[in-house]
């Protein structure tokens, strides 16, 4: 299909409200565990990489990446996890602390809206909602198949056994709870090894933060003429994990329309967006997605007075692998 035969219904088929997403608590191995059962899990844009048959699609779409979302109520954690693809994450709401390495104490960080963590892989990787509310963080896996799955540490497959979880190594899950039992043939998710987790770094906050964090706040001053490239070969944080991310404000934003040869992510974080192309318009409000076609021109204008800003996804040739440099 070319963008001249894109339809309104074509179109409105590639937005994905907030308010419309749909949330799967059984997404994950630790479902059942102790602070982390009230986390929901979302798969906005690709298959993502959820461990259970309930998850919705909303866009199945390949782009070359993955778009998710994670929201939890305060005090729920995300267990430690790795996957093989790169994973970034920006907070749309709440304040957040992510941790990493074996145990979870190798360093740490906290992001408040805005923020955007380009987390390394090779490392196991957690995080949980520190702040009073709900809140939500938005995440892009790299590859279209996001990795193969979830790699988790070994802690996290013992205590969700301890809770009625176990994980085949056909990487789904199954409920004792609900007299579920592994498949004739299909065995258990096997443990790392203490050799292969002996070979993970360790990296402390300090040699993380420089590369793979960047503010809101230093964001929107980098932005205030053209976008800024947060996430590519010559962003900010410079990596090639298979997508590149730019964060427009209202000052770099251009009534110029621009199209693109792969599809285009667009994510606000601030403000109302209002899109526009040949044929039709929308506005997209914080927590929207939407997925531009290629080669579709169009514009994105901040629609109201006021703080406004957003982030820009597009899939690049890159491997989706590994970021992690030391």
């Amino acid at each position: 299909m070319t963008p001249q035969d894109m339809t309104p219904q074509d179109m409105a088929s590639r937005i994905v409200r907030y308010g419309e997403l749909k949330p799967c608590k059984t997404a994950f191995i630790d479902a059942h565990t102790p602070g982390s059962d009230q986390k929901e899990n979302f798969t906005i844009i690709g298959g993502g990489v959820s461990e259970s048959p309930d998850q919705h699609v909303h866009i199945s779409l390949p782009h070359g990446f993955n778009i998710g979302a994670a929201g939890q109520p305060p005090k729920c954690r995300n267990s430690l996890h790795d996957h093989h693809t790169a994973e970034a994450f920006f907070v749309l709401s709440g304040r957040w602390r992510f941790f990493w390495g074996r145990w979870g104490t190798a360093g740490e960080v906290v992001l408040e809206p805005g923020d955007i963590f380009n987390i390394p892989t090779g490392i196991f990787r957690g995080f949980e909602n520190i702040g009073t509310d709900y809140g939500m963080i938005m995440a892009i896996l790299g590859g279209d198949d996001a990795g193969g799955g979830v790699m988790w540490a070994p802690q996290v497959i013992e205590d969700a056994a301890d809770h009625g979880l176990v994980l085949g190594e056909n990487g789904k899950l199954y409920d004792t709870r609900k007299q579920e039992r592994l498949p004739e043939g299909v065995a258990p998710m096997p443990v790392m090894s203490d050799a292969e987790l002996a070979k993970r770094p360790e990296p402390t906050t300090a040699e993380v933060l420089p590369n793979h964090v960047a503010r809101y706040w230093d964001l929107v001053a980098l932005a205030d003429r053209t976008p800024a490239t947060v996430i590519g070969e010559t962003g900010i944080l410079r990596d090639k994990p298979g997508f590149e991310v730019d964060f427009i404000t209202r000052a770099s934003a251009s009534d110029t329309p621009n199209s693109h040869d792969r599809p285009i992510v667009l994510m606000p974080v601030k403000g109302h967006w209002r899109v526009s192309w040949d044929g039709g318009s929308t506005t997209l409000a914080p927590g929207d997605t939407m997925s531009v076609p290629e080669g579709l021109a169009h514009t994105a204008l901040p629609a109201m007075t006021g703080e406004a800003a957003m982030y820009r996804v597009v899939g690049t040739d890159d491997p989706a692998g590994a970021t992690w440099a030391g």
